[in-house]
């Protein structure tokens, strides 16, 4: 289990009330917006140097959206991003490019995230010619070191990505991710894909490079055990909304909002015969279109007020670095 740690006065990056608001049309030719998917909703987190913050929640929470939105794979409805105090999506030219090369991303299928008719050597070096200026020679070396760097041999160089397993895959994804020299890697369910033998292999791959090259990281998890291996903080998402955050530890020994604690309900315990306080959810998860009035999860909630229908709920601090929006505290 990771130790708690003291957060950086100053994140690397910083996202600001950032929603992402999908339109809804209808009609063949003449098309008209009807609604609008709410994917993100005023979500804020920072991320600081060296550290992991963990993204969980249910498919379709708006986690992988969050995630694109770093990325600048889509442009925010509202809020921002800002990596060391500038707004990415106001980012251009030079400053664009330098920014590509500081935040790179981690998928989570190694069987489709690599171009099939690329040498291995290829995709890695793909960032640097794209983002930097540099020689052959320097992009040889490069990709010959962070090959080292993942655990695979340099003839690994000359191959294609047909001629690797999974897990080996997955490793030359997070070399062509690392080619670049970057300072935060956003990994998306980088261990869902692979054999339950090989994801501690990666993690524990991905904790050792951290250390030595002071990277940070936005973790984007189903597998709650993956997340509280990795993740220095976790953030727990619900229909768009943050609905807890705090120290990974002290969620996962002690979780606060009633979805947490169900979300946790329902993972396999790691001890069989140990008690547990589960909790069971009745109904389904609402639509993002027309979400519940108030507090988006009082329609599933046993703990539901009159109030929690008519108020949304702020996060607030209930503990040094743990924060919550329910109004049970």
């Amino acid at each position: 289990m990771l130790e708690s740690r003291a957060i950086a006065a100053e994140p690397l990056i910083r996202a600001e009330n950032l929603a992402k608001h999908f339109p809804v049309t209808r009609g063949l030719f003449v098309s008209r917006t009807t609604g609008h998917v709410k994917a993100v909703d005023g979500v804020s987190f920072t991320i600081g140097r060296q550290e992991t913050l963990g993204l969980v929640g249910e498919s379709g929470c708006g986690k992988t959206t969050t995630s694109r939105l770093l990325l600048r794979l889509e442009e925010p409805t509202a809020g921002r991003v800002l990596l060391d105090g500038q707004d990415v999506h106001a980012l251009r030219g030079a400053e664009l490019s330098r920014y590509h090369t500081r935040v790179q991303a981690v998928f989570q299928d190694p069987w489709s995230s690599l171009n099939p008719r690329l040498r291995v050597r290829d995709t890695i070096a793909e960032a640097l010619v794209v983002n930097r200026r540099v020689t052959r020679a320097g992009r040889l070396e490069r990709v010959e070191e962070v090959l080292h760097q993942v655990g695979l041999p340099l003839s690994a160089a000359a191959r294609y990505p047909h001629e690797f397993s999974g897990g080996q895959r997955q490793r030359i994804a997070l070399a062509s991710a690392l080619a670049a020299k970057p300072e935060l890697i956003v990994l998306d369910e980088p261990v869902s894909a692979l054999d339950v033998s090989i994801r501690a292999q990666i993690m524990n791959l991905l904790k050792d490079l951290q250390a030595q090259q002071e990277l940070s990281f936005l973790l984007v998890a189903h597998n709650l055990a993956t997340v509280r291996y990795i993740a220095h903080r976790t953030a727990v998402m619900y229909l768009g909304r943050i609905v807890e955050h705090a120290d990974t530890e002290s969620l996962y020994r002690r979780p606060l909002h009633p979805y947490t604690k169900a979300l946790f309900a329902a993972a396999l315990p790691a001890d069989p015969d140990a008690p547990r306080d589960d909790m069971i959810l009745t109904g389904e998860v609402p639509s993002p279109i027309d979400p519940p009035s108030g507090c988006h999860f009082h329609p599933r909630c046993p703990f539901a007020m009159e109030q929690c229908s008519r108020v949304a709920p702020e996060l607030k601090a209930v503990a040094p670095e743990h924060v919550v929006s329910c109004h049970l505290y």
